[in-house]
């Protein structure tokens, strides 16, 4: 039984103490009778609920960090959700998957061991089709994946992996490695069967496609860093921090060579559709600005300096007569 009353629940309650069929007394009574909670020898809660927390919300940041990522690299809107953080064991995840399906394997020393990661079929075909050329359909494939599939597949996990990477590194500097991809459930084992595995499932909406994929990560996996994954530690760690002086300067030598568009503008004028549709070459069209007059070098987007239009070394060139300062008019006066 829940915990937790649903609304419904607390309803019919809140209607049996009114019409009476229910006593507050009686009520009170059953509140202070102790509650049995029951407990499954063979299924160990190794989790903590803290540690569950902690991983929901690093996988969390997992999910924005891929879903920011994977829309810029397949240049379509990709949503991913985390939809649930459970504790089971190995050989339960394993019989809850389809077959075939599309796992990969991967380390992250100092962790010991491997861990899953595992992509439904209808994700991941949706996701190759987008990279190969097409909409982003996805296909059945019944069979294994055919060399240019395993190679997408593997650039998919690396994608993963390195977002996966940067979300854990408030618990601690891994590196995460792909090893291995893998097809049938029955004959991939990382641990035993009746290990303790938390299992973090996310909901995928690549276009017209949906599916679920899913993060198997063994207790024993986790042992080397399980006194870090607290509520009280992620927050300790996650706080930005101080910037040095090398890479203070490195940012500014970035910044210096960065190219920034800069436009002299001779001047403006309107004419209508028809007069532009006629211009032949030669045609003559009158600015609205004298030539003897200073014009405006345009930087991005804001006028930023004043000048005279020339030609230096048998090419057009432009004299900076003035700056333009911030809050000054366009006539920089």
């Amino acid at each position: 039984m829940s915990e937790v009353l649903s609304q419904s629940e607390i309803d019919d309650l809140l209607s049996a103490i009114s019409t009476g069929d229910l006593e507050m007394e009686q009520a009170k009574k059953e509140e202070s009778t102790k509650k049995v909670k029951p407990y499954d020898f063979r299924r160990p809660a190794k989790f903590s609920k803290d540690q569950i927390r902690t991983i929901q919300m690093i996988n969390e940041n997992f999910a924005r960090l891929l879903s920011t990522y994977l829309s810029a690299y397949l240049r379509t809107y990709v949503e991913i959700e985390l939809a649930s953080v459970d504790q089971v064991t190995y050989d339960e995840f394993m019989r809850s998957l389809a077959s075939p399906t599309i796992m990969g394997v991967f380390s992250a020393p100092p962790m010991e061991g491997n861990s899953l990661l595992e992509l439904n079929p209808n994700i991941a075909f949706a996701i190759i089709d987008r990279l190969l050329g097409g909409p982003g359909d996805s296909f059945e494939s019944t069979g294994e994946l055919t060399e240019i599939e395993e190679v997408v597949v593997k650039k998919i996990f690396d994608r993963m992996l390195s977002s996966m990477k940067e979300a854990w590194k408030n618990v601690g500097d891994v590196e995460i490695q792909f090893e291995r991809i893998e097809n049938n459930p029955q004959f991939t084992q990382v641990v035993s069967p009746n290990e303790i595995v938390s299992v973090v499932a996310f909901s995928v909406k690549i276009g017209d496609s949906e599916g679920l994929f899913n993060i198997c990560l063994p207790y024993i996996f986790l042992e080397p860093v399980i006194d870090k994954l607290s509520a009280r530690f992620w927050f300790a760690t996650g706080h930005p921090k101080k910037i040095t002086d090398e890479e203070s300067q490195a940012l500014k030598d970035r910044l210096q060579k960065t190219e920034i568009p800069v436009i002299a503008e001779l001047g403006s004028t309107n004419i209508t559709v028809k007069d532009f549709l006629n211009l032949q070459e030669g045609d003559v069209i009158s600015l609205d600005r004298q030539y003897e007059e200073e014009i405006d070098i345009i930087v991005g987007r804001e006028t930023k300096f004043k000048g005279k239009p020339g030609s230096l070394k048998k090419k057009l060139a432009v004299q900076i007569t003035d700056i333009v300062r911030e809050g000054e008019d366009s006539l920089g006066k």
